[in-house]
This record gives C-alpha cells, sequence and structure tokens, in this order.
C-alpha cells in the first residue's frame, strides 16, 4: 500500500487533539528526567506484549539512535533470561508486564520491586509511559499501521 502519508500522520491528521493528548501522556515522563534508554526498553516490551510491529520496529529503531545495544534491544523480550538487564530496569520491564498484561494486577511483590527502584513521583511518571505505550498500540495493532523503514546506512566515500 503506497501512500504519501504514513498511518501514523493519518492519525495526527484525523484526530489532531487525541493525538496531542497521547503525545503529552508519554513525553511526561521524559520531561521528568527518566532515562530515554529505560523509556525505550519498556516501549519496545509492551510493543511486544500487544503485538505491535509499528511499535516493535519504531522503538527498536529509537533505542538505536539511542546508543543501545543489539542484544538489549533483542533480549528484552526474555529480559528475565539474561544478566543484561540492571535491577532498575528489571524492576521497570515487570511493572510495564504487569500494567500491559493486567488481568492478572499488579502483585505486591512487582510493586514492592518497583518501588524500591523508582522513588514515588519516578514510579509515577513511569506508569504513565507504559500507559501512553499501551494507547499507542491499540492504534498501531488494531489499524495495522505499517511498521517504519530502517533507513539505509549512509556508504562510505571510496578513496
Amino acid at each position: 500500500m503506497s501512500q504519501a502519508r504514513s498511518e501514523y500522520e493519518d492519525f495526527k491528521a484525523l484526530a489532531p487533539d487525541a493525538y496531542d493528548a497521547v503525545m503529552a501522556l508519554g513525553q511526561a515522563a521524559v520531561k521528568a528526567g527518566i532515562d530515554k534508554q529505560l523509556l525505550e526498553l519498556i516501549k519496545l516490551r509492551a510493543s511486544q506484549i500487544n503485538g505491535c510491529a509499528f511499535c516493535v520496529q519504531y522503538h527498536i529503531l529509537q533505542g538505536e539512535r539511542l546508543g543501545m545495544s543489539a542484544d538489549k534491544l533483542n533480549l528484552v523480550v526474555v529480559w528475565r533470561e539474561t544478566p543484561l538487564f540492571s535491577a532498575r530496569e528489571r524492576a521497570a520491564l515487570a511493572w510495564t508486564e504487569a500494567l500491559t498484561l493486567l488481568p492478572g494486577g499488579v502483585s505486591d511483590d512487582v510493586y514492592a520491586e518497583a518501588s524500591a527502584e523508582f522513588p514515588e513521583k519516578e514510579l509515577m511518571y513511569l506508569t504513565s509511559a507504559i500507559a501512553s505505550i499501551n494507547v499507542w498500540n491499540r492504534f498501531g495493532a488494531g489499524y495495522r499501521w505499517t511498521p517504519p523503514a530502517r533507513k539505509p546506512a549512509p556508504q562510505a566515500a571510496a578513496s
């Protein structure tokens, strides 16, 4: 399907107030100083759980732009099985899974782990970022947004 603009841009054009609200919710954590790499990890994990191909690819590309290793980005899906993630990242990923898979609620253990790693204000902003990506996932998966293409690496100049 070849279009002049993406499905993502259609959302912005068709429902600008809704788009702005979701953007503002997601940006709150960044403005509050939550680490951008940590935010990409939680956005990637929620997007994997929700099956949003657009968001998975988007957050992999964002993570790469922020200098995250390919190993970390590739292994977030199995974060419990590798020592690659810090205690803070593990707490954030567990919190993300609990808030994304809400039918089971949030266990006391997951809450205790998250609140041990994040002061109350940070945990609130982390929660806002998780809420935001879950909203984006509903649009991306629901409307089957096409994942963004990886831009080709610039070719080295011939000597």
